[in-house]
């Protein structure tokens, strides 16, 4: 029988008195058990209320044969261990358990609880000194112009602050991440002191302790002269700011799948998020990140005069058309660099093609899927030029309009060299498809091209000149020896 505080004072104060069990008991109306309990209790300081473990007659005389199991289990692979439902199964068939299966679930789970934590369990508070970053990749799905990506979305914190940064990128290869970074270093207006980095194969690894960095990252580092730390493997804990980052801004800036016309349309739309999100958030210290933020920036390093270059040179060989292979998709340099030995600088947009002696060869747009065919037209011009009366197969005909292409079908072998050569140099300066454009109306005004005039209005057109202006370019052609308003030579 439980008895409230003030009886058990009663109880022990008429012990002491030298009152008997009966008495006390028929004085306070309680139980002479209660009176010799709490008489002779020693000691009523507060006890944890601690519940007593029910017996479970169904289970616990199998209690050793499912312990020897969860002992075992500890020296074998952790997806090789049994779980509860492979317990009862050999429960069943080895020792002829009639229990359930809730109960043998109870057991383990208890039993688990109940041993010994490791130091290693739980989470250890961190203290991020101001001007360090944490940055790591995650992946999301984006429609760009019209086609749907995979997508890495390169995720940096400053724990400190709680400020966050995030950029798109097409993957995780080293030209990638280190221009990624450099836009993020942009974006804040300076550079950390430290990046702490996972243990990515792009940038550098630790393993045993030590760590590899990639060439181009050691390059990046000491360009900007920040230092680098590296996670141990499969420990995200280390870096757990950035790691929280990773799905808070996918959930928020991310959710519904973002449809965009162009790469940068989307990483303009991602500034504009983490701007807001930065403006309302709360730093570690649960003050305004802003003003946490101002003490990042005051221990962080100003920007460099020179902005770095995140490009990786590979020494390459045309095959007879004038093709190199990088990463597995073929770049056109032309077809007159057939066999000839060429460097290719990867960068996260472009390529750029060079002989071995820096002369510039060709620059096309970066693609990444496997086996594609990359060309900028105009490396087919030269060619064509030497060779005219191959244009009407030529595989450039896929990139030039229709009215063009029927105005050059029209053309004898010397004019169509000539087209083609004023195409190609104002391609130079002014793009392909502006040059295209420029040679178009030079058609329609009854001329053929000639360098001067194609290359003038192709910047006109480049640069978003009005279709209409009328400039007599025939002082050009004048200027370069040429006859009249015909646009025939003399």
């Amino acid at each position: 029988m439980t008895v409230s505080p003030d009886v058990q004072q009663c109880i022990r104060r008429m012990d002491a008195d030298g009152a008997g069990p009966t008495e006390i008991a028929e004085a306070l109306g309680v139980c002479r058990n209660s009176v010799y309990k709490y008489s002779r209790m020693e000691d009523l300081s507060p006890q944890p209320p601690v519940a007593e473990r029910r017996k479970r007659p169904a289970i616990d005389r199998y209690a050793d044969f499912i312990v020897g199991i969860l002992v075992d289990d500890r020296s074998v692979p952790g997806k090789q261990r049994h779980s509860a439902q492979k317990i009862f199964d050999r429960l069943v068939a080895e020792q002829g358990y009639a229990g359930s299966y809730p109960t043998v679930c109870r057991f383990v789970r208890e039993w688990k609880l109940a041993q010994e934590q490791s130091p290693r369990d739980g989470f250890l508070e961190l203290d991020w000194a101001p001007g360090t970053m944490q940055a790591d990749y995650g992946t999301f799905t984006a429609t760009v112009a019209g086609e749907r990506l995979e997508l890495k979305l390169l995720v940096a914190t400053f724990p400190h602050s709680n400020v966050r940064f995030c950029i798109a990128m097409m993957c995780e290869k080293a030209e990638c991440f280190c221009e990624g970074l450099v836009e993020i270093f942009e974006m804040a207006g300076r550079v950390p002191c430290l990046v702490v980095l996972d243990n990515a194969t792009e940038a550098g690894r630790m393993l045993f302790g030590r760590v590899t960095e990639s060439k181009l990252f050691s390059q990046l580092r000491a360009h900007y002269r920040f230092e680098a730390r590296f996670c141990n493997p499969d420990s995200g804990n280390e870096k757990g700011s950035v790691e929280n980052a990773v799905g808070f801004l996918r959930r928020n800036l991310l959710v519904p799948v973002p449809s965009v016309p162009s790469l940068d349309a989307l990483n303009s739309m991602l500034l504009s998020g983490c701007r807001r999100i930065n403006a309302t958030a709360k730093s570690r210290l649960h003050g305004p990140a802003p003003k946490a933020f101002a003490e990042d920036l005051a221990a962080m390093m100003a920007l460099p005069g020179v902005r770095f270059d995140s490009v990786r040179w590979v020494h390459v060989c045309s095959d007879k058309r004038g093709y190199i292979q990088l990463d597995g998709v073929s770049c056109c340099a032309g077809p007159a660099w057939h066999g000839r030995d060429l460097l290719a600088g990867a960068r996260a947009r472009t390529v750029e093609i060079m002989d071995m002696h820096g002369r510039h060869v060709a620059s096309l747009p970066r693609s990444w899927k496997q086996g594609e065919l990359v060309r900028n037209p105009a490396s087919l011009v030269p060619a064509l030029v030497a060779r005219p009366r191959a244009f009407g197969e030529s595989v450039i005909r896929r990139d030039m309009p229709e009215a063009l292409l029927s105005h050059m079908d029209r053309l004898e072998k010397d004019d169509l060299r000539r087209a083609l050569r004023a195409i190609g140099r104002a391609s130079d300066a002014s793009g392909f498809d502006a040059a295209c454009q420029a040679a178009e109306r030079l058609f329609a005004e009854g001329r053929v091209p000639d360098d001067a005039s194609c290359d003038v209005l192709a910047r006109r057109i480049a640069s978003g000149g009005a279709e209409g202006a009328g400039v007599d370019l025939a002082a050009y052609d004048r200027l370069a020896g040429k006859g009249g308003s015909d646009g025939k030579q003399r």
